[in-house]
């Protein structure tokens, strides 16, 4: 399977600055993920402030990933 899907899909290059941003942008949404499923089910309201602070600050690197 794992060959149909390579000879399927072009052979896209990209550089290492290319790679890293697209590395680091799915570690945030990533972490994104965890904080808004925690947000969910958490009752302390000092925690969600807390997790929504940090949701606040990965929104602001995903952004600042995109420019």
């Amino acid at each position: 399977m794992a060959e149909a899907r390579s000879a399927a899909a072009p052979a896209i290059r990209l550089s290492p600055e290319t790679l890293e941003i697209v590395r680091k942008r799915e570690g945030l949404q990533l972490s994104r993920i965890r904080v808004v499923h925690e947000l969910e089910s958490v009752q302390n309201p000092r925690y969600k402030t807390v997790l929504n602070k940090a949701l606040a600050e990965l929104d602001a690197q995903i952004a600042a990933l995109g420019e």
